[in-house]
């Protein structure tokens, strides 16, 4: 790069003072002004666009190693698949043989008998289930149902009140 000093600027100065004259000095240093900023903005743009195609490189690059992994993790999904696949379709066909050759049955064998039968879920299933039994609560004294102070009141006041 061109090392220009305060002196070489000054020397320059003065010659520009002596051939351009101190009426048009003004203007001349206005457009050099304007010129090297332009130039300055286009050599920005001209690194701007050689690191964003630096980078476009970089990220096509990673997208193919990415895809590759990902083609690599999807065909030993499938070919776990089909081992499991294979091996369970083995196993069934042993356990409905087994079941079929079965001395207690008299040959109404079916797959349905060896699996166990639907059960429908509970009725309050959504509910949490607390840890301690209701025995222990009931023996140890603890409240299990909130309850007004005035239904308290009237669940405790002695008969004869009533």
């Amino acid at each position: 790069m061109i090392d220009i000093g305060l002196s070489k600027m000054a020397l320059i100065g003065a010659v520009a003072l002596v051939v351009i004259g101190p009426e048009k000095l003004p203007r001349v240093a206005r457009t050099v002004g304007t010129l090297l900023g332009k130039a300055q903005r286009y050599v920005a743009d001209v690194k701007a666009e050689v690191n964003r195609s630096m980078e476009l490189d970089e990220l096509r690059k990673m997208k193919d190693s990415v895809e590759g992994a990902a083609r690599d993790v999807e065909q030993s999904i499938h070919t776990s698949a089909s081992a499991f696949e294979k091996d369970w379709n083995e196993t069934t066909a042993s356990l409905t043989s087994a079941y079929d050759a079965s001395p207690y049955d008299s040959g109404s064998a079916t797959l349905s008998a060896v699996a166990p039968a639907y059960r429908p879920p509970r009725k309050n299933w959504r509910l949490k289930r607390g840890a301690v039994p209701q025995w222990y609560k009931a023996r140890t004294g603890v409240r299990t149902k909130a309850q007004s102070g005035a239904a308290r009141v009237a669940r405790f006041r002695p008969q004869k009140f009533r």
